[in-house]
């Protein structure tokens, strides 16, 4: 299942990104529990859901070539409630941010777009919580999938866990001005 995260940069100078949301086709039975969210919507495509809801949009601010611009995603919230007590993982990955024809100079690669989840900032339930990257220094780039939070209920109530994640985006002096779109992808299994 996944839930992307939406954000935009607030042209105040000639620079700025937008992020879209997307929701994969799932075609057939999923061989595990999952779920989509999309604007705050769960769709269950079993009875013992584990989901994952984000917020539809964030403004990441605005910059300039040359700049660092970090800035809070919002709320993601993993609620689980299946039976037993299963471990979940909530994992987080990025497109490139691009504008134009996407040429070099208009794009602003995934490598150069860091995450840091912080710490649960609310939660129901008993269970374990671990973030991926707790401080600013644990940030990591999404270069590649990473891991955002992990859990696992101690009894076979329903649990929640939400947490406040921070994107890093680096700017290339380089980078030429307009304003950017990219995707913010959040899953969990």
């Amino acid at each position: 299942m996944r839930k992307s995260r939406a954000g935009s940069f607030v042209a105040r100078t000639p620079l700025s990104l937008v992020a879209s949301i997307v929701l994969p086709l799932a075609l057939g039975a999923p061989a595990a529990p999952t779920s989509a969210a999309v604007a705050g919507a769960t769709v269950a495509w079993r009875a013992d859901t584990l989901t994952i809801t984000v917020p539809a949009s964030a403004n990441l601010g605005s910059g300039a070539a040359g700049d660092t611009i970090s800035a809070s995603l919002g709320t993601v919230t993993v609620v689980d409630t299946r039976s037993g007590v299963p471990p979940w993982t909530a994992t987080v990955s990025a497109t490139n941010f691009t504008t134009g024809g996407g040429s070099p100079a208009q794009t602003i690669t995934k490598a150069n777009i860091s995450y840091w989840s912080g710490t649960v900032t609310d939660s129901s339930g008993g269970g374990n919580r671990t973030p991926g990257q707790a401080t600013a220094a644990q940030a990591v780039p999404l270069s590649t999938s990473v891991t955002a939070f992990g859990g696992r209920k101690t009894i076979s109530l329903p649990s929640s866990t939400s947490w406040a994640p921070t994107l890093v985006v680096t700017v290339s002096a380089a980078t030429a001005t307009g304003v950017y779109s990219g995707v913010i992808t959040h899953s969990v299994a």
